[in-house]
Protein backbone atom coordinates (compact mmCIF):
# COMPACT_ATOMS: atom_id res chain seq x y z
CA UNK A 1 0.00 0.00 0.00
CA UNK A 2 1.29 3.48 -0.91
CA UNK A 3 1.48 6.12 1.82
CA UNK A 4 0.62 9.50 0.37
CA UNK A 5 0.74 11.75 3.44
CA UNK A 6 3.97 12.97 5.13
CA UNK A 7 2.46 12.26 8.54
CA UNK A 8 1.81 8.69 7.55
CA UNK A 9 5.34 8.30 6.24
CA UNK A 10 6.81 9.69 9.48
CA UNK A 11 4.63 7.34 11.49
CA UNK A 12 5.81 4.40 9.40
CA UNK A 13 9.51 5.32 9.94
CA UNK A 14 9.00 5.72 13.69
CA UNK A 15 7.18 2.45 13.84
CA UNK A 16 10.01 0.65 12.04
CA UNK A 17 12.59 2.18 14.39
CA UNK A 18 10.57 1.12 17.40
CA UNK A 19 10.27 -2.39 16.04
CA UNK A 20 13.99 -2.57 15.41
CA UNK A 21 14.69 -1.37 18.97
CA UNK A 22 12.41 -4.05 20.37
CA UNK A 23 14.13 -6.70 18.27
CA UNK A 24 17.56 -5.48 19.42
CA UNK A 25 16.65 -5.20 23.10
CA UNK A 26 17.13 -8.88 24.00
CA UNK A 27 20.57 -8.84 22.35
CA UNK A 28 21.63 -5.75 24.31
CA UNK A 29 20.37 -7.30 27.55
CA UNK A 30 22.33 -10.45 26.78
CA UNK A 31 25.51 -8.40 26.33
CA UNK A 32 24.99 -6.65 29.66
CA UNK A 33 24.38 -9.85 31.55
CA UNK A 34 27.45 -11.37 29.87
CA UNK A 35 29.95 -8.93 31.43
CA UNK A 36 32.81 -10.69 33.24
CA UNK A 37 32.89 -11.22 36.99
CA UNK A 38 36.35 -10.43 38.41
CA UNK A 39 35.70 -11.45 42.02
CA UNK A 40 37.17 -14.93 41.72
CA UNK A 41 40.28 -13.63 39.97
CA UNK A 42 40.85 -11.03 42.68
CA UNK A 43 40.42 -13.52 45.51
CA UNK A 44 42.88 -15.96 43.96
CA UNK A 45 45.48 -13.61 42.49
CA UNK A 46 45.33 -10.72 44.97
CA UNK A 47 47.73 -12.43 47.46
CA UNK A 48 50.36 -12.82 44.70
CA UNK A 49 50.68 -9.02 44.33
CA UNK A 50 52.98 -7.05 46.62
CA UNK A 51 53.50 -3.40 47.51
CA UNK A 52 56.99 -1.93 47.19
CA UNK A 53 58.41 1.09 49.02
CA UNK A 54 61.89 2.39 48.29
CA UNK A 55 64.13 4.76 50.21
CA UNK A 56 67.24 6.69 49.31
CA UNK A 57 69.79 7.82 51.86
CA UNK A 58 70.48 11.53 52.09
CA UNK A 59 73.95 12.24 50.76
CA UNK A 60 76.27 15.21 51.01
CA UNK A 61 74.62 16.76 54.12
CA UNK A 62 77.11 18.10 56.74
CA UNK A 63 74.83 17.00 59.61
CA UNK A 64 74.38 13.44 58.33
CA UNK A 65 74.97 11.07 61.26
CA UNK A 66 75.71 13.99 63.64
CA UNK A 67 74.44 13.78 67.20
CA UNK A 68 72.40 16.64 68.67
CA UNK A 69 75.03 16.81 71.43
CA UNK A 70 77.72 17.64 68.91
CA UNK A 71 78.65 21.37 69.21
CA UNK A 72 78.63 21.75 65.41
CA UNK A 73 75.00 20.52 65.30
CA UNK A 74 73.77 23.76 66.87
CA UNK A 75 76.19 25.75 64.70
CA UNK A 76 74.76 24.39 61.47
CA UNK A 77 71.18 24.73 62.72
CA UNK A 78 71.61 28.39 63.69
CA UNK A 79 73.04 29.30 60.31
CA UNK A 80 70.13 27.99 58.30
CA UNK A 81 71.16 24.37 57.75
CA UNK A 82 68.14 22.28 58.83
CA UNK A 83 68.61 18.67 59.97
CA UNK A 84 68.40 16.11 57.12
CA UNK A 85 64.83 15.05 57.84
CA UNK A 86 63.66 18.67 57.55
CA UNK A 87 65.17 19.37 54.13
CA UNK A 88 62.55 20.08 51.54
CA UNK A 89 62.29 17.36 48.90
CA UNK A 90 64.28 14.86 50.97
CA UNK A 91 61.81 13.45 53.55
CA UNK A 92 62.53 10.57 55.86
CA UNK A 93 60.63 7.46 54.88
CA UNK A 94 59.64 6.18 51.42
CA UNK A 95 60.87 8.20 48.46
CA UNK A 96 59.14 5.97 45.92
CA UNK A 97 56.43 3.39 45.67
CA UNK A 98 55.35 0.71 43.25
CA UNK A 99 53.99 -2.79 42.85
CA UNK A 100 55.29 -6.24 42.07
CA UNK A 101 54.26 -9.89 41.94
CA UNK A 102 55.58 -13.16 43.29
CA UNK A 103 56.90 -15.63 40.71
CA UNK A 104 58.25 -18.34 43.03
CA UNK A 105 57.22 -19.71 46.43
CA UNK A 106 60.69 -19.01 47.88
CA UNK A 107 60.32 -15.24 47.47
CA UNK A 108 61.40 -14.09 44.02
CA UNK A 109 59.47 -10.98 42.96
CA UNK A 110 59.28 -9.15 39.61
CA UNK A 111 58.79 -5.40 39.28
CA UNK A 112 59.91 -2.49 37.06
CA UNK A 113 63.54 -1.42 37.01
CA UNK A 114 62.50 2.21 37.38
CA UNK A 115 60.65 1.41 40.61
CA UNK A 116 63.84 0.37 42.43
CA UNK A 117 66.31 2.54 40.50
CA UNK A 118 68.94 4.10 42.82
CA UNK A 119 67.18 2.69 45.91
CA UNK A 120 69.24 2.08 49.03
CA UNK A 121 66.45 0.26 50.84
CA UNK A 122 63.59 -1.74 49.30
CA UNK A 123 60.67 -2.86 51.46
CA UNK A 124 58.07 -5.37 50.29
CA UNK A 125 54.66 -5.74 51.93
CA UNK A 126 52.41 -8.75 51.34
CA UNK A 127 48.62 -8.74 51.53
CA UNK A 128 48.78 -10.30 55.02
CA UNK A 129 50.59 -7.09 56.16
CA UNK A 130 53.92 -8.86 56.68
CA UNK A 131 56.92 -6.76 55.59
CA UNK A 132 60.34 -7.79 54.31
CA UNK A 133 63.54 -6.11 53.23
CA UNK A 134 64.17 -7.13 49.64
CA UNK A 135 67.48 -7.71 47.90
CA UNK A 136 67.82 -6.44 44.33
CA UNK A 137 69.09 -9.45 42.39
CA UNK A 138 69.40 -7.46 39.19
CA UNK A 139 67.68 -5.05 36.84
CA UNK A 140 67.64 -4.27 33.15
CA UNK A 141 66.98 -0.74 31.96
CA UNK A 142 66.36 -1.63 28.32
CA UNK A 143 63.27 -3.69 29.19
CA UNK A 144 62.49 -1.95 32.52
CA UNK A 145 62.47 -5.26 34.40
CA UNK A 146 63.91 -5.95 37.87
CA UNK A 147 64.14 -9.07 40.02
CA UNK A 148 63.90 -8.92 43.83
CA UNK A 149 64.27 -11.60 46.50
CA UNK A 150 62.84 -11.74 50.02
CA UNK A 151 63.78 -14.37 52.61
CA UNK A 152 60.68 -16.19 53.83
CA UNK A 153 60.09 -19.20 56.11
CA UNK A 154 56.92 -20.33 54.36
CA UNK A 155 55.84 -20.93 50.77
CA UNK A 156 54.25 -17.90 49.14
CA UNK A 157 51.38 -17.83 46.62
CA UNK A 158 52.65 -17.36 43.07
CA UNK A 159 51.26 -16.09 39.79
CA UNK A 160 50.69 -18.21 36.71
CA UNK A 161 52.62 -17.01 33.66
CA UNK A 162 50.49 -16.59 30.53
CA UNK A 163 51.20 -16.22 26.82
CA UNK A 164 50.90 -12.62 25.56
CA UNK A 165 51.09 -13.86 21.96
CA UNK A 166 47.58 -15.26 22.42
CA UNK A 167 46.18 -11.93 23.62
CA UNK A 168 43.69 -10.34 21.25
CA UNK A 169 42.76 -6.70 20.88
CA UNK A 170 39.43 -6.20 22.64
CA UNK A 171 40.10 -8.91 25.24
CA UNK A 172 39.43 -8.10 28.89
CA UNK A 173 42.45 -7.60 31.15
CA UNK A 174 42.83 -6.73 34.84
CA UNK A 175 45.51 -4.88 36.81
CA UNK A 176 46.20 -5.18 40.53
CA UNK A 177 48.60 -2.79 42.23
CA UNK A 178 49.16 0.15 44.55
CA UNK A 179 48.04 3.33 42.75
CA UNK A 180 48.68 6.44 44.85
CA UNK A 181 49.59 4.18 47.77
CA UNK A 182 46.22 2.36 47.82
CA UNK A 183 47.28 -1.28 48.22
CA UNK A 184 45.68 -4.13 46.28
CA UNK A 185 43.55 -1.97 44.02
CA UNK A 186 41.99 -3.76 41.06
CA UNK A 187 41.12 -2.05 37.77
CA UNK A 188 39.81 -3.58 34.55
CA UNK A 189 39.83 -2.72 30.85
CA UNK A 190 40.50 -4.15 27.43
CA UNK A 191 43.55 -4.64 25.24
CA UNK A 192 43.62 -1.57 23.02
CA UNK A 193 46.59 -2.55 20.81
CA UNK A 194 49.68 -4.74 20.74
CA UNK A 195 53.30 -4.26 19.73
CA UNK A 196 53.54 -0.57 20.55
CA UNK A 197 57.02 0.91 20.04
CA UNK A 198 57.76 3.39 22.83
CA UNK A 199 60.88 5.22 24.01
CA UNK A 200 64.13 3.20 24.08
CA UNK A 201 62.45 0.15 25.51
CA UNK A 202 63.00 -3.11 23.65
CA UNK A 203 59.59 -4.44 24.67
CA UNK A 204 56.67 -4.45 22.19
CA UNK A 205 54.21 -2.88 24.65
CA UNK A 206 50.67 -4.07 25.23
CA UNK A 207 48.38 -1.03 25.19
CA UNK A 208 45.27 -1.14 27.37
CA UNK A 209 42.63 1.23 28.69
CA UNK A 210 42.93 -0.30 32.15
CA UNK A 211 43.21 2.48 34.75
CA UNK A 212 46.91 2.67 35.67
CA UNK A 213 48.25 5.42 37.94
CA UNK A 214 51.50 6.19 39.81
CA UNK A 215 52.16 3.24 42.12
CA UNK A 216 50.82 0.66 39.66
CA UNK A 217 54.26 0.41 38.05
CA UNK A 218 55.67 -3.10 38.28
CA UNK A 219 52.33 -4.71 39.02
CA UNK A 220 50.81 -7.57 37.00
CA UNK A 221 48.38 -7.40 34.10
CA UNK A 222 46.11 -10.49 34.16
CA UNK A 223 43.92 -12.05 31.50
CA UNK A 224 40.56 -13.52 32.52
CA UNK A 225 42.20 -16.92 33.11
CA UNK A 226 44.14 -15.33 35.96
CA UNK A 227 47.44 -15.55 34.06
CA UNK A 228 49.98 -12.73 34.05
CA UNK A 229 50.40 -11.46 30.50
CA UNK A 230 52.27 -8.23 31.22
CA UNK A 231 53.91 -5.86 33.69
CA UNK A 232 52.23 -2.46 33.97
CA UNK A 233 54.96 0.04 33.22
CA UNK A 234 53.90 3.28 31.51
CA UNK A 235 50.98 5.63 31.09
CA UNK A 236 50.39 8.48 28.69
CA UNK A 237 49.24 11.47 30.69
CA UNK A 238 49.26 15.24 30.57
CA UNK A 239 48.06 15.51 34.17
CA UNK A 240 50.10 12.77 35.84
CA UNK A 241 47.04 10.55 36.20
CA UNK A 242 45.19 8.03 34.06
CA UNK A 243 43.98 9.23 30.66
CA UNK A 244 43.00 5.95 28.99
CA UNK A 245 46.40 4.97 27.58
CA UNK A 246 48.33 2.41 29.63
CA UNK A 247 51.23 0.22 28.54
CA UNK A 248 52.48 -3.13 29.81
CA UNK A 249 55.65 -5.11 29.09
CA UNK A 250 54.77 -8.55 27.66
CA UNK A 251 55.51 -11.18 30.27
CA UNK A 252 57.52 -13.38 27.89
CA UNK A 253 59.97 -10.51 27.35
CA UNK A 254 60.18 -9.94 31.11
CA UNK A 255 60.68 -13.61 31.99
CA UNK A 256 63.49 -13.94 29.47
CA UNK A 257 65.30 -11.16 31.33
CA UNK A 258 64.41 -12.61 34.75
CA UNK A 259 65.72 -16.07 33.87
CA UNK A 260 69.01 -14.61 32.63
CA UNK A 261 69.42 -12.58 35.81
CA UNK A 262 68.76 -15.64 37.99
CA UNK A 263 71.11 -17.96 36.14
CA UNK A 264 74.01 -15.72 35.07
CA UNK A 265 73.59 -12.45 36.95
CA UNK A 266 73.47 -10.46 33.73
CA UNK A 267 71.44 -9.99 30.57
CA UNK A 268 73.10 -11.01 27.31
CA UNK A 269 71.71 -9.67 24.05
CA UNK A 270 72.44 -10.60 20.48
CA UNK A 271 73.55 -8.29 17.70
CA UNK A 272 74.39 -8.59 14.01
CA UNK A 273 76.17 -5.28 13.43
CA UNK A 274 73.89 -3.23 11.18
CA UNK A 275 72.45 0.28 11.28
CA UNK A 276 68.88 0.30 9.98
CA UNK A 277 66.09 2.71 9.15
CA UNK A 278 62.36 2.55 8.46
CA UNK A 279 61.06 1.56 5.03
CA UNK A 280 58.71 4.30 3.85
CA UNK A 281 56.27 3.98 0.96
CA UNK A 282 58.65 5.93 -1.25
CA UNK A 283 61.55 3.66 -0.30
CA UNK A 284 59.45 0.55 -0.91
CA UNK A 285 58.45 1.83 -4.34
CA UNK A 286 62.05 2.69 -5.22
CA UNK A 287 63.23 -0.80 -4.23
CA UNK A 288 60.34 -2.53 -5.96
CA UNK A 289 58.65 -3.80 -2.79
CA UNK A 290 54.87 -4.22 -2.84
CA UNK A 291 54.45 -2.94 0.73
CA UNK A 292 56.42 -0.70 3.13
CA UNK A 293 57.70 -3.43 5.45
CA UNK A 294 61.09 -4.58 6.68
CA UNK A 295 64.22 -2.81 7.89
CA UNK A 296 66.50 -1.00 5.41
CA UNK A 297 70.21 -1.54 6.12
CA UNK A 298 71.98 1.83 6.20
CA UNK A 299 75.46 0.60 7.05
CA UNK A 300 77.21 -2.62 8.04
CA UNK A 301 79.83 -2.89 10.76
CA UNK A 302 83.15 -3.93 9.25
CA UNK A 303 84.02 -7.55 10.11
CA UNK A 304 80.79 -7.81 12.11
CA UNK A 305 78.35 -10.75 11.87
CA UNK A 306 76.29 -9.18 9.08
CA UNK A 307 79.41 -8.23 7.10
CA UNK A 308 80.77 -11.76 7.35
CA UNK A 309 77.41 -13.15 6.22
CA UNK A 310 77.39 -10.95 3.12
CA UNK A 311 74.75 -8.37 4.10
CA UNK A 312 75.20 -5.05 2.30
CA UNK A 313 73.94 -1.48 2.69
CA UNK A 314 70.70 -1.21 0.71
CA UNK A 315 69.46 -4.66 1.69
CA UNK A 316 66.01 -4.78 3.24
CA UNK A 317 65.57 -7.40 5.98
CA UNK A 318 62.07 -8.87 5.66
CA UNK A 319 62.27 -11.84 8.04
CA UNK A 320 64.54 -12.78 10.93
CA UNK A 321 64.62 -16.06 12.83
CA UNK A 322 61.38 -17.09 11.14
CA UNK A 323 59.48 -13.94 12.18
CA UNK A 324 58.16 -11.14 10.02
CA UNK A 325 59.91 -7.78 10.31
CA UNK A 326 56.90 -5.50 9.90
CA UNK A 327 58.93 -2.38 10.66
CA UNK A 328 62.49 -1.41 11.57
CA UNK A 329 61.83 -1.43 15.33
CA UNK A 330 60.83 -5.10 15.17
CA UNK A 331 64.27 -6.29 14.03
CA UNK A 332 66.23 -5.33 17.20
CA UNK A 333 63.57 -7.02 19.33
CA UNK A 334 63.99 -10.25 17.40
CA UNK A 335 67.79 -10.20 17.33
CA UNK A 336 68.46 -9.07 20.92
CA UNK A 337 66.72 -12.09 22.48
CA UNK A 338 68.79 -14.56 20.45
CA UNK A 339 71.70 -16.26 22.18
CA UNK A 340 75.16 -15.11 21.04
CA UNK A 341 76.93 -17.85 19.07
CA UNK A 342 73.72 -19.25 17.61
CA UNK A 343 72.89 -19.10 13.92
CA UNK A 344 69.77 -17.48 12.53
CA UNK A 345 68.37 -17.06 9.04
CA UNK A 346 67.50 -13.68 7.56
CA UNK A 347 65.35 -13.12 4.48
CA UNK A 348 66.59 -10.14 2.47
CA UNK A 349 65.22 -8.11 -0.41
CA UNK A 350 68.04 -7.31 -2.86
CA UNK A 351 67.98 -6.44 -6.56
CA UNK A 352 64.24 -7.04 -6.82
CA UNK A 353 64.27 -10.55 -5.31
CA UNK A 354 64.40 -12.30 -1.95
CA UNK A 355 67.34 -14.33 -0.73
CA UNK A 356 68.14 -16.13 2.53
CA UNK A 357 71.35 -15.54 4.48
CA UNK A 358 72.57 -17.26 7.65
CA UNK A 359 74.12 -15.02 10.32
CA UNK A 360 75.99 -15.99 13.49
CA UNK A 361 74.72 -13.86 16.38
CA UNK A 362 77.32 -11.88 18.34
CA UNK A 363 77.03 -10.49 21.86
CA UNK A 364 76.01 -6.88 22.26
CA UNK A 365 78.87 -4.99 23.88
CA UNK A 366 76.51 -2.39 25.29
CA UNK A 367 74.90 -4.91 27.64
CA UNK A 368 78.00 -6.80 28.77
CA UNK A 369 78.61 -6.91 32.52
CA UNK A 370 76.40 -7.29 35.55
CA UNK A 371 72.89 -5.95 35.46
CA UNK A 372 72.81 -5.30 39.19
CA UNK A 373 74.78 -2.13 38.55
CA UNK A 374 72.32 0.74 38.29
CA UNK A 375 74.68 3.22 36.66
CA UNK A 376 74.02 4.20 33.08
CA UNK A 377 76.10 5.88 30.40
CA UNK A 378 73.01 7.58 29.03
CA UNK A 379 71.73 10.94 30.15
CA UNK A 380 68.20 9.52 29.79
CA UNK A 381 65.33 10.90 27.78
CA UNK A 382 65.44 14.39 29.32
CA UNK A 383 66.20 17.17 26.86
CA UNK A 384 68.84 19.82 27.50
CA UNK A 385 68.67 23.61 27.33
CA UNK A 386 68.32 23.56 23.54
CA UNK A 387 65.76 20.75 23.52
CA UNK A 388 68.28 18.11 22.39
CA UNK A 389 68.12 14.58 23.81
CA UNK A 390 71.71 13.30 23.88
CA UNK A 391 73.30 9.95 24.74
CA UNK A 392 76.78 8.48 24.96
CA UNK A 393 78.09 6.33 22.14
CA UNK A 394 78.83 2.71 22.92
CA UNK A 395 82.25 1.22 22.31
CA UNK A 396 80.87 -0.63 19.29
CA UNK A 397 79.42 2.57 17.81
CA UNK A 398 82.72 4.43 18.25
CA UNK A 399 84.56 1.58 16.59
CA UNK A 400 82.14 1.56 13.68
CA UNK A 401 82.35 5.34 13.23
CA UNK A 402 86.13 5.24 13.73
CA UNK A 403 86.10 8.03 16.31
CA UNK A 404 87.36 8.32 19.87
CA UNK A 405 84.79 10.80 21.20
CA UNK A 406 81.32 11.98 20.25
CA UNK A 407 77.75 12.31 21.49
CA UNK A 408 74.66 10.98 19.71
CA UNK A 409 71.63 13.20 19.02
CA UNK A 410 68.73 10.89 19.86
CA UNK A 411 65.88 13.39 19.54
CA UNK A 412 65.17 17.10 19.05
CA UNK A 413 62.29 18.22 21.26
CA UNK A 414 62.94 21.96 21.26
CA UNK A 415 62.26 24.32 18.38
CA UNK A 416 65.59 25.05 16.70
CA UNK A 417 66.67 26.45 13.35
CA UNK A 418 69.54 24.70 11.60
CA UNK A 419 70.56 21.50 9.84
CA UNK A 420 70.77 19.16 12.85
CA UNK A 421 69.01 15.80 12.80
CA UNK A 422 68.41 12.84 15.15
CA UNK A 423 71.17 10.34 14.45
CA UNK A 424 73.86 13.01 14.02
CA UNK A 425 76.99 12.68 16.16
CA UNK A 426 78.21 15.93 17.74
CA UNK A 427 82.00 15.87 18.02
CA UNK A 428 82.64 19.44 19.22
CA UNK A 429 81.16 22.81 20.15
CA UNK A 430 82.79 25.85 18.51
CA UNK A 431 83.28 28.93 20.70
CA UNK A 432 85.35 32.10 20.37
CA UNK A 433 87.91 30.57 22.68
CA UNK A 434 88.31 27.56 20.42
CA UNK A 435 86.86 24.07 20.00
CA UNK A 436 85.46 22.07 22.92
CA UNK A 437 85.38 18.33 22.25
CA UNK A 438 82.14 16.48 23.00
CA UNK A 439 83.30 13.69 25.31
CA UNK A 440 80.03 12.65 26.96
CA UNK A 441 76.34 13.53 27.02
CA UNK A 442 76.54 14.99 30.54
CA UNK A 443 79.62 17.08 29.68
CA UNK A 444 78.05 18.40 26.46
CA UNK A 445 74.77 19.20 28.20
CA UNK A 446 76.78 21.20 30.74
CA UNK A 447 78.60 23.14 28.02
CA UNK A 448 75.40 23.94 26.12
CA UNK A 449 73.61 24.89 29.32
CA UNK A 450 76.10 27.68 30.00
CA UNK A 451 75.62 29.31 26.60
CA UNK A 452 73.22 32.15 25.83
CA UNK A 453 70.00 30.47 24.68
CA UNK A 454 69.25 33.35 22.31
CA UNK A 455 72.64 33.18 20.59
CA UNK A 456 73.49 30.80 17.73
CA UNK A 457 75.59 27.72 18.54
CA UNK A 458 78.01 26.16 16.06
CA UNK A 459 78.63 22.42 16.30
CA UNK A 460 80.95 20.04 14.51
CA UNK A 461 78.81 17.12 13.35
CA UNK A 462 79.49 13.69 11.87
CA UNK A 463 76.81 12.37 9.52
CA UNK A 464 77.10 9.46 7.09
CA UNK A 465 80.87 9.43 7.45
CA UNK A 466 81.24 13.14 6.68
CA UNK A 467 82.24 15.95 9.06
CA UNK A 468 80.70 19.39 8.71
CA UNK A 469 79.71 22.39 10.81
CA UNK A 470 76.15 23.20 11.78
CA UNK A 471 74.91 26.45 13.30
CA UNK A 472 71.70 26.15 15.26
CA UNK A 473 69.57 28.70 17.06
CA UNK A 474 66.69 28.19 19.49
CA UNK A 475 63.35 29.48 18.18
CA UNK A 476 61.20 31.25 20.74
CA UNK A 477 57.47 30.67 21.04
Amino acid sequence: MLLSSRKARDGFVLGCCAALMLLAAPTLRAQVTGLPDFTGLYEKQGPTVVSIDVRQKLRGHPMMGMSEDDPFYEFFRRFGMPPPQQRRGEPEGPTGTGSGFIISADGYIVTNAHVIDKADDVKVKLTDKSEYTAKVIGSDRRTDVALLKIDVDRPLPTVTIGDPEKLKVGEWVVAIGKPFGLENTMTAGIVSAKGRDLQENLAPFIQTDTAINPGNSGGPLFNLNGEVVGINSLIYSRSGGFMGLSFAIPIDVAMNVVNQIKTTGKVTRGRIGVVIQEVSKDVAEAFGLKSATGALVNSVEKDGPADKAGIKPGDIILRADGREVENSSKLPRIITVLRPGNKTELTLWRDGATRNITVIIAESEEDSGTVASRSSSREGTKSNALGLVLSDLTAAQKKQLEIKEGVLVEDIRGRIRGNLQPGDVITAVIQRGGMIEAKSASQLNGVLGKLDKKAPVTLQVLRNGNYFFVTIRAVEG
